[in-house]
């Protein structure tokens, strides 16, 4: 069985930060990533908030930091963790392919996207249902599409296609789809992807970790950091600073 000091579940921009910050000090890290490492940022051509890089895109900007993570010498495995359990020596991590050991773990596994009701996907029929205008708009360049959702996502959605698309709708989730519309674009909201802590740390009634700006749970050596966690603000900065707080507490944890 492989043993570390840190195990990260994530390998977003908080889970990568983390690394970063855990690895220079002195301490073996691996982060356990489910799918890609970058998490949702991967989808956006065009960063304009990020300091200091106006306009780099996703997947350079996390190219970027995980060579950083890596050539320090945190490990990275693509495997989806599926139970933590505390043990008497700190944490066994089990995947769907291996168990791991750990004194400290940090929680960095984000969010995905909430999917459309089953009668929703029926009344879609043959047209296509995207979850990012940044990675799929081009494809509808001239046409006529729907955006379903009300909120700060969806505006971002609805923005960047009307400078695509010669018609752009917004309707609620139970809002019939409009019949000329040739493509769906979904916006109603993200679920964090803490399935595999049900019983091990608290989480609110949405399913976020529940901590503070410390990122400390409630559980002694495990900590948590970006989206996942309960905040107000979810950012590529604020998953930064939540990556570096969590390493950083998680190292004076170690001692």
């Amino acid at each position: 069985m492989k043993e570390y000091d840190v195990i990260i579940a994530g390998a977003g921009i908080a889970g990568m930060t983390a690394a970063i910050y855990a690895v220079r000090a002195g301490k073996t890290v691996l982060m356990l990533e489910e799918r890609v490492e970058g998490g949702q940022i991967i989808n956006t051509i065009g960063i304009e908030n990020w300091p200091g890089d106006m306009g780099v895109s996703g997947v350079d900007l996390t190219r970027k930091i995980m060579a950083q993570a890596t050539e320090l010498g945190a490990k990275v495995e693509y495997e989806e963790v599926t139970e933590v359990i505390k043990n008497d020596d700190g944490f066994l991590v089990k995947t769907e392919d291996d168990e791991y050991t750990c004194k400290a773990f940090i929680i960095a596994s984000g969010t995905e996207p909430r999917k459309l009701s089953d009668e929703m996907m029926k009344d879609a029929g043959k047209r296509p249902v995207s979850y990012c205008a940044t990675c799929d708009g081009a494809l509808y360049k001239g046409k006529k599409v729907v955006v379903v959702g009300h909120g700060n996502s969806a505006e971002h959605e609805i923005k960047y296609l009307k400078g695509i698309c010669s018609e752009v709708y917004n309707i609620h989730h139970d809002d019939p789809i409009p019949a000329d519309a040739e493509a769906i674009f979904v916006a109603i909201g993200r679920l964090p992807l803490t399935d595999y802590l049900k019983g091990f740390v608290d989480l609110d009634e949405k399913g976020y970790v529940i901590s503070d700006e410390d990122c400390k749970t409630s559980v002694p050596g495990v900590f948590v950091a970006g989206d996942v966690r309960t905040k107000e603000l979810r950012q590529l900065v604020t998953a930064a600073s939540d990556g570096s707080i969590a390493a950083t507490n998680a190292i004076e944890y170690l001692g």
